[in-house]
């Protein structure tokens, strides 16, 4: 599924509890190879115990009936490949022989893999959208091509980690460079267990991504020391007054901060990533609100000030002033934005 991101998201701040993969060593029989199985549980423990350790081979001694012997391989690899996580994940199939020894079968079996043993090691677990969200942001932050998450608990869809990905791009506002196009699977297709893995285009290469972040935030750290000594409200308008001199808005501009002051204009966005950099530098607690004015796509901020959360769009014709809004009022001014995605702005 390839997606670009776009649209509206949602803060969904819900935990979820974890539950430890169930892939603890099963008993060997004098050779980590060798492993035991007296049930078809402990046989597919015995797989995942395999896939695991990134094993392309490994012998499992059967202590059941003899009549069982097939039907408990040929279902234990069908699940493992096809309902665990970390094998539907990374196995392309498993082939095996099977020989009757004395008190036992043993079969041998070879595993084929479609991801390597680098992928395999960077899942990373994330107990609930608070981690969730985390690891996204620090895969966007670093412009990582791939991530891989194992989820507990998971009963949602790819729109919800769209969101969290559109999410955590707008939480680091210094690094929104670009949203990427992702990739997106889940493996296995149900299950309260999942690995999530998204691919990560860019618009543009590594290195201008990594040059340009290193570029803005020079600037902004110019900003924020200028700005260091104001406090409050005027702190904010001052810093929203900065802006204003470092480029113009322009509807069909570029859409982040490193567009305004590097282009010398922004549209809504860019300069709604801008404001919610420099506050990041300043210490004021900030966020990118993306909704409609008047009925067509647009950017702004909410900050938080002394009288609490307010609403600021920076590309509003309001001179000098930059009012700032509580919900009641920006709606009066024809703006509408998802219910809770971002605090209320409410009087105190």
């Amino acid at each position: 599924m390839s997606l670009l991101l776009a649209g509206c998201s949602s803060l969904l701040e819900r935990d979820y509890t974890s539950v430890t993969p169930h892939n603890t060593a099963p008993a060997t029989e004098g050779d980590p190879s060798t492993l035991r199985a007296d049930s078809y549980q402990e046989l597919v423990n015995a797989l995942i115990y395999f896939i695991s350790g990134g094993m392309e081979a490994g012998t499992v001694r059967l202590y059941i009936d003899a009549e069982n012997v097939e039907a408990f391989l040929s279902d234990a690899c069908l699940e493992v490949v096809q309902e665990d996580p970390l094998g539907a994940y990374c196995v392309e199939f498993i082939k095996y022989t099977v020989d009757p020894v004395v008190t036992y079968f043993q079969a041998d079996l070879q595993i084929t893999y479609r991801r390597t043993r680098e992928q395999v090691a960077a899942i990373v677990q994330a107990t609930g959208v608070t981690a969730i969200r985390s690891e996204l942001k620090s895969a966007l932050v670093s412009f990582a091509p791939e991530r891989a998450l194992r989820i507990s608990y998971f009963d949602e869809d790819e729109n919800f980690i769209l969101d969290l990905v559109r999410q955590a791009y707008y939480d680091a506002p210094a690094c929104a460079l670009g949203m990427p196009e992702v990739e997106l699977s889940i493996y296995p297709d149900s299950g309260r267990q999942r690995i999530v893995e998204l691919l990560l285009t860019y618009p543009l290469e590594h290195d201008t991504l990594e040059e340009r972040r290193n570029d803005l935030a020079y600037v902004l750290e110019q900003l924020a020391q200028e700005l260091g000594g104001l406090t409050g409200q005027r702190r904010i308008r001052s810093a929203a007054q900065s802006l204003l001199e470092a480029g113009s808005f322009d509807p069909e501009g570029g859409s982040t901060a490193y567009d305004l002051f590097h282009a010398g204009a922004a549209d809504s966005e860019g300069f709604s990533l801008a404001f919610a950099a420099l506050c990041q530098q300043l210490d004021l607690s900030c966020q990118v609100v993306q909704g409609t004015r008047l009925e067509e796509p647009h950017f702004w901020n909410v900050v938080h000030t002394p009288s609490g959360w307010r609403h600021l769009d920076l590309t509003a014709d309001a001179g000098e002033e930059f009012p700032l809004y509580t919900d009641v009022q920006l709606e009066e001014l024809g703006y509408v934005w998802q219910a809770g995605s971002v605090p209320q702005c409410v009087e105190g």
